[in-house]
Parts: structure tokens; C-alpha cells; sequence
């Protein structure tokens, strides 16, 4: 299913990865004459990423934002909303991820600033955004992850941050029932992408480097096409890999088999 057209759209994470793929993707093909709002920290990058759709034909505006303070949640809407006259859609993919053992982290702020990026930020756009969407009548996209349905070695508090994500969207679809804004909670599995380098270790500073044999999973293109066409379709929940459709029936009946699945595939890097 194409996105709709003419959509204002504000889109976080939209530097690199993900974000950049579908912020192109909407400017070149899904979804003509879309309005882009494009949010991330590095200013720079969002201004490539912006020229790139203004060179496919969409109207691209950048928002230097920090998802991790609620005052640029907020600026963030604001300026959208000015700029476009409205939200139609509002896109969550900003991510912070973690590579370390909970027994080996020296730096306990790790959790705390994942858990900023990862669920409140989405919560507090959200808030901002709702007037804006229940007058449009329009979509929430999250992009959460697999790891918000089950646990993973090596990530604990970006599990912990994917599960809150998952008890706030699904509560807040049931409070938006009748208000016509619907919300997709989309959960790829791994997907190669910066966020991967970019995880916290140890010391609280990034890895540096993925962990993951990057040949043998989803690209970011291909996962941006998914999520794009399961908020187009105001899907509930998309599970992007036949690992995590498979894992969601199998979680139920035999757990630990699941929390094996889990450690080999972080040991084996795919």
C-alpha cells in the first residue's frame, strides 16, 4: 500500500539509517507532494538528507532536535505545524541503542538517556502532536523493535525502553478510539543501520562499530519500505522479519526457547 499523498509529515531520526530511507522514499515516490519536517541532532546531515527530497520534489524543512529534551519535542511540532499549516502523520524513529552486559556497565546514565530517546521522546512529540493529528484525523508510526516484545542479552535498557514504548502507543490507541488517528507500532529486527555503531558500551561512550554481520540482515531501505507501508495501511502492529511473526507464537508457548533464540542471535551477530 502507497503512503498517501500530500501528507505534512514530521519525521525524527531522519539524519541517517532508517529515517534518511524513508524520509526518501516519501520524497521520490511514496506519497507525491509530501511536506517533510526532518528532526535529528546533527544539522548538518538533516540539510543533505533535506536536499536530496527537495531534488525529488517534496517540500523538506529541517529541525535540529534533541528527542532526549521535552522543550525540542515541543519546538519541534510547533515549527511543523507552522511551517505546513498541519500534521498528517507523525513518524518516531529516533533510537538509542546499548551493547553491554548490565554486570559490566560503568556508567549507569546509559539507561537513563536511552530511555529519554526511546520512550519519552516519542512520548512527549506525541502530546504536543495530538491536537494537530485528531484534527487531521491522521497516523502514528513508532518505530520500536522486536526487542520491545521480548528480552535481549547485551540490551537491557534498550528492551526496558522498547517495552514502555509499547504499553504507552498500545494505551494510547485505545484512548484514541472514534478520533479517526490511528497507531502503527512497527518491530524490525536487526537492520543495518547506524544506531548499531552508535550503541553505548561500557563506558557510556558509543561502540564505534556494529557487532552485527551486517551481510546477512535487513537493509534500511527494505525496513523503511515495511514501515512506511504498514502506517499507510494504519496497521496495528507490523513484525518486519518471519523470525519475529514466528518468535510472537512461539514466546507463548515456550518461553525459554525464545530467551535461547535471543542469545544466539546476538552471539552469532544476525
Amino acid at each position: 500500500m502507497v503512503f498517501p499523498a500530500n501528507q505534512a509529515v514530521l519525521l525524527t531520526g531522519a539524519s541517517v539509517g532508517i529515517g534518511r530511507e524513508m524520509a526518501l522514499k516519501l520524497a521520490g515516490g511514496r506519497g507525491r507532494g509530501t511536506r517533510l519536517a526532518l528532526a535529528a541532532r546533527d544539522a548538518a546531515k538533516l540539510e543533505e538528507v533535506a536536499a536530496l527530497c527537495r531534488a525529488a520534489g517534496a517540500e523538506a524543512v529541517v529541525l535540529p532536535t534533541d528527542v532526549s529534551i521535552e522543550s525540542d519535542c515541543e519546538r519541534a511540532v510547533a515549527r511543523t505545524v507552522a511551517a505546513f499549516g498541519g500534521l498528517d502523520t507523525l513518524l518516531l524513529n529516533a533510537g538509542q541503542d546499548m551493547g553491554v552486559r548490565l554486570d559490566e556497565l560503568e556508567d549507569s546514565s546509559v539507561l537513563e538517556r536511552i530511555l529519554r530517546v526511546n520512550y519519552l521522546g516519542p512520548a512527549w512529540l506525541t502530546r504536543f502532536a495530538l491536537p494537530h493529528l485528531k484534527a487531521s484525523r491522521g497516523r502514528i508510526v513508532v518505530v520500536s523493535s522486536l526487542a520491545g516484545l521480548t528480552g535481549v542479552p547485551t540490551r537491557t535498557g534498550y528492551a526496558a525502553s522498547k517495552h514502555a514504548l509499547h504499553g504507552f502507543f498500545d494505551s494510547l490507541r485505545i484512548e484514541l478510539a472514534g478520533t479517526g488517528v490511528s497507531v502503527t507500532l512497527a518491530c524490525p529486527d536487526f537492520v543495518k543501520s547506524e544506531i548499531h555503531r552508535r550503541a553505548l558500551g561500557a563506558d557510556g561512550q558509543p561502540v564505534g562499530k556494529s557487532p552485527l554481520r551486517e551481510e546477512r540482515i535487513m537493509t534500511a531501505a527494505d525496513c523503511a519500505a515495511l514501515v512506511l507501508g504498514a502506517g499507510a495501511a494504519r496497521r496495528r502492529m507490523a513484525l518486519l522479519s518471519l523470525r519475529g511473526r514466528l518468535g510472537r507464537y512461539v514466546q507463548v508457548v515456550a518461553p525459554g526457547l525464545i530467551d535461547r533464540i535471543a542469545a544466539r542471535a546476538v552471539a552469532r551477530g544476525h
